[in-house]
């Protein structure tokens, strides 16, 4: 009997001899860089719900791993920062993917006079056994696929990245998340969540997963609406609404107190002085925004001030923050 994973290769088999446009996320993409064309098939194969190209990670010519090739798109984004050799290694569990991505690599060479096809290396393999050596990638990252695998191949797939990356690496996730309890038919439809569906997780154990194997510092970057799960196409009671969201989880040493976690809050000083310092290493300068991670804005809200303003969780984030 075919387990999960084989069902969702297999529909990842199809969808690389038959591109699907629009199969389970968005078909556009997000960043419109200079000089940066996207063959049309490459577009066609965005086998994402987001983006996890963000230059902030890219500076000093990192290696990138990308895990889940799709039709190499992002890959095509991330070579477009690193622009050498092997500079982006490609992973996928799918024959047919990976030589669907490296024909799109080279019809790529053709329209991009900056782009080499060997600035990106295409290697098989899977999330959950990664064929990287230990401590070698600066960014890794991957775009709805994370969300495919239950509970303990999603934690053995991010401690395998955590495992590949370097001190302060970076792993970027886009990904499905949904507040409403998935019904148990629907999570039990393999075809569903192979297609990005019925596997979403709440927020809040999304990330409590990400940090469980060691990541000490996390950002949500984003998120937006994806998907409706309606009753009358749906086995469900009632209308499920999912979202995407883009998270940057860094491999930062572990506070003692817990993880910083930026979901997009604010803290705002506005008393008499001309700054107020909580003694924990926050300095908050009067009437300057300062981005604060969930714990940060938990302890000052404990403070019980009435001269500083912490807002709700925007979930987004761009760096600047307090830790």
């Amino acid at each position: 009997m075919d387990t999960y994973l084989d069902i969702t290769r297999d529909v990842y088999r199809q969808a690389a001899l038959t591109p699907e446009v629009g199969l389970c996320c968005t078909t556009s993409p997000v960043w419109q860089l200079p000089g940066l064309q996207i063959p049309k098939r490459m577009l066609e194969m965005n086998y994402g719900c987001g983006s996890t190209v963000h230059p902030r990670d890219l500076i000093n010519n990192p290696k990138v791993l990308y895990v889940g090739v799709g039709g190499g798109m992002e890959l095509l984004q991330f070579a477009y920062f690193s622009r050498q050799p092997a500079g982006v290694l490609g992973v996928d569990v799918v024959d047919e993917m990976l030589q669907a991505s490296r024909e799109n690599m080279l019809e790529a060479e053709q329209s991009n006079s900056w782009f080499q096809s060997d600035f990106v290396e295409l290697v098989k393999g899977d999330a959950l056994h990664l064929p990287v050596a230990a401590n070698s990638i600066d960014v890794a990252a991957q775009n709805c696929l994370f969300n495919i695998f239950k509970a303990d191949d999603l934690k053995q797939a991010l401690q395998e990245t955590y495992r590949v990356l370097k001190p302060h690496g970076r792993l970027v996730l886009s990904d499905p998340v949904c507040e409403t309890t998935m019904p148990a038919s629907l999570q039990q439809d393999e075809k569903l969540r192979a297609l990005c569906l019925s596997g979403a997780l709440p927020l809040q154990q999304y990330l409590d997963v990400i940090t469980s194997v060691g990541f000490g510092t996390v950002e949500v970057r984003a998120k937006r609406p994806y998907r409706i799960l309606a009753p009358e196409h749906y086995a469900t009671p009632e209308l499920i609404y999912i979202e995407s969201v883009e998270v940057c989880a860094i491999k930062d040493p572990m506070p003692h107190d817990g993880p910083c976690i930026f979901t997009g809050k604010t803290a705002i000083y506005f008393g008499s002085e001309s700054y107020f310092d909580d003694q924990k290493g926050h300095l908050l300068y009067a009437n300057q925004p300062l981005a604060v991670c969930d714990k940060t804005a938990a302890a000052l809200a404990n403070l019980d001030r009435k001269d500083i303003y912490i807002s709700g969780s925007t979930y987004f984030y761009d760096g600047g923050g307090c830790c």
